[in-house]
């Protein structure tokens, strides 16, 4: 599966925003984007105005860096909001936000999304008692996403649980024991989503 291998603080700086790709680290002095605010590469200082397509390209660029999906799943999730009900941006964040590598890091059970992924790849997660693997996996209200029963895995999630201090979102619920699991209640309102975002400005270029 084609994935982003470059260094991961550069997305940060291009989007202006910390997009918390490296866990706890973007918490610390040594977040790249506090040390240098500017853009990536030789110009980057001198970057004029941006015009109407460009503050609509970066705000979908964002969001996908964010949830570390590539164009061509981003628009397959942009084509699955366009056939459901209601807003369509509104629509679009609840689909990413139902990701299932996205809630287990905001269940706090990984200290970022990429961690996510490679601990659903590698079965440390599971889904309503069955093993995942997927991280792009949908989850559906009354979903439940626990710790596979075994040592390594249980040992993973709970040294996340006790380093990271991260509030669980409303539409979610953690049940902290033994065996850390969290419930899927519902999805999630607009105000809930982990990212602030103009959904709208996405569906316009994407809609071109």
């Amino acid at each position: 599966m084609a994935r982003y291998t470059g260094p991961v603080c550069k997305l940060c700086r291009r989007e202006g925003q910390k997009l918390f790709l490296k866990g706890t680290r973007c918490d610390t002095p040594k977040c790249a984007l506090e040390r240098r605010s500017i853009p990536p590469g030789m110009h980057g200082m001198k970057r004029s105005k941006m015009t109407d397509y460009a503050i609509h390209l970066r705000e979908k660029q964002k969001v996908k860096r964010f949830y570390g999906v590539l164009e061509r799943q981003f628009r397959r999730y942009f084509q699955m909001a366009e056939r459901s009900r209601g807003n369509t941006g509104e629509r679009l964040m609840q689909l990413l936000e139902s990701r299932l590598d996205n809630v287990v890091h905001r269940l706090g059970f990984a200290a970022s999304r990429r961690q996510a992924r490679q601990m659903i790849t590698h079965g440390h997660i599971t889904v309503n008692g069955r093993r995942v693997t997927i991280p792009s996996f949908l989850l559906r209200p009354g979903d439940v996403v626990s710790v596979r029963p075994k040592p390594k895995s249980i040992e993973r999630v709970q040294a996340n649980l006790s380093e990271l201090s991260r509030p669980v979102p409303d539409f979610l619920t953690r049940v902290d024991g033994d065996v850390p699991q969290g419930h899927f209640g519902r999805l999630p309102m607009p105000e809930e989503v982990a990212l602030p975002v103009q959904p709208q400005l996405i569906v316009e270029i994407c809609s071109r």
